[in-house]
């Protein structure tokens, strides 16, 4: 099925790399204009010759830490500005940060509750009057397995998570008599720098570790990002008309929970 995003625009955060840079080429390879956020200026530089390597589409890049309410508005004005309007966010920024509950300190807390749940709650915000005007939006929040079935020292990933799955749930309720649509995408284990770090971090091989963990997936093999980024342009597609307030794992299986 070809899914065609002509005419829309798209912002996405944490897309200078892995999942978010993956939904960004797919969009732009889709006919979207794509305004990518992250915090590297490097990163956000490459990202943007990637993507313009394999597409026409206008892309621009915000540097921006989304966990900070002044730089989020300053990146949403940016976007306005350049493309004049916004039909499509994803929230990804945010990478997994796990432990003992009584060793997180209040700092910690905040930390992942800016950079997961607040930072979705004030770009959602932002764009949700002109998606409402235009009857016509799309939310999509990248979230992981944790948010329907939490683990032992997932937290506080898990936490954030699951109240961004509430988030998602009363968005698509209040979004549905506008045609503004919300999803949440819930992320398994997929290919991402997060488990390169993780892999040095317990010091062994990156392979060794990818295929430990492969053993928990009943597919038997962990996800691409393109893989990720294909259903997220079909759930920002007109494809998707009648499918919000849903919550889809990207896991090859893994979730005890459907």
């Amino acid at each position: 099925m070809e899914v065609n995003l002509a005419g829309r625009t798209a912002v996405i955060t944490g897309a200078s790399k892995g999942i978010g840079l993956a939904i960004a080429k797919r969009f732009a390879g889709a006919g979207a204009e794509v305004a990518i956020i992250a915090r590297g200026r490097e990163a956000l530089d490459d990202a943007v010759k990637t993507i313009r390597a394999s597409s026409r589409a206008r892309v621009a890049a915000v540097q921006a830490n989304v966990a900070l309410a002044a730089d989020l508005q300053r990146a949403y004005d940016e976007a306005i500005r350049l493309f004049g309007k916004i039909d499509i966010v994803v929230n990804n920024a945010g990478t997994s940060r796990t432990g003992a509950f009584e060793e997180i300190t209040d700092e910690v807390w905040r930390e992942d509750f800016d950079e997961k749940l607040f930072a979705a709650i004030r770009l959602t915000r932002l764009v949700w009057p002109q998606m409402k005007e235009r009857r016509w939006g799309r939310v999509i929040n990248t979230l992981n397995i944790g948010a329907k079935a939490p683990r032992p020292r997932s937290a506080p990933t898990s936490i954030t998570r699951a109240a961004g799955l509430a988030l998602t749930k009363v968005l698509a309720g209040e979004g549905a008599p506008y045609n503004v649509l919300v999803n949440a995408l819930l992320v398994g284990f997929i290919e991402a720098d997060q488990h390169v770090r993780a892999a040095e971090k317990a010091q062994i091989p990156l392979e060794d570790y990818v295929s430990a963990r492969a053993k928990e997936i009943p597919l038997g093999r962990i996800g691409r990002a393109e893989e990720f980024a294909n259903i997220a342009c079909f759930l920002a597609s007109d494809a998707a008309s009648y499918i919000t307030g849903t919550a889809i794992n990207v896991d090859g299986g893994r979730s005890p929970v459907a």
